[in-house]
């Protein structure tokens, strides 16, 4: 019996396309919470620090204007991650929390892993804030266990 080659590459084209749509999908998804991500974030890592989180703060640390900030908190507020009043410090709802602390999770995570591998802690710092929001929690447990060898 023979194989003709020509008709499994056709019947394996349509998974690879649905495959390879789906990786793209998965991207987009993560660039669209990456902002969030960052912000819920660094106002947790400001409350920890200062007691609280202000606008300025947030601007100041992201080397962002301040319209730039006050257009990413109103998207925050919408959804339901943070509370806060004109002029007023920013805060986490419970939400909010949770989201920033599994932030923090998949942060130290991937950052392990790097210095890991022998990355400078610099680089790696670096590194992982991007790499934090487009890694499968399949890989990031692999990442996880090697980080964790002794």
């Amino acid at each position: 019996m023979t194989c003709d080659s020509s008709s499994t590459e056709a019947t394996d084209e349509p998974r690879l396309a649905d495959s390879r749509a789906e990786a793209f999908q998965e991207v987009r998804s993560a660039r669209r919470n990456e902002l969030a991500e960052d912000y819920v974030e660094l106002i947790a890592e400001l409350i920890h620090e200062h007691g609280e989180a202000r606008p300025v703060a947030i601007a100041a640390r992201l080397g962002v204007r301040a319209p730039t900030v006050t257009k990413a908190l109103d998207r925050l507020a919408r959804e339901g991650l943070i509370t806060r009043e004109r002029y007023r410090s920013v805060f986490l709802t419970e939400k909010g929390r949770a989201l920033a602390h599994e932030c923090r999770r998949r942060h130290e995570i991937v950052l392990r892993f790097l210095i890991r591998l022998g990355l400078d802690a610099e680089t790696a710092e670096r590194d992982a804030e991007g790499i934090e929001h487009h890694v499968s929690e399949r890989t990031l447990a692999l990442f996880a266990g090697y980080a964790d060898q002794a």
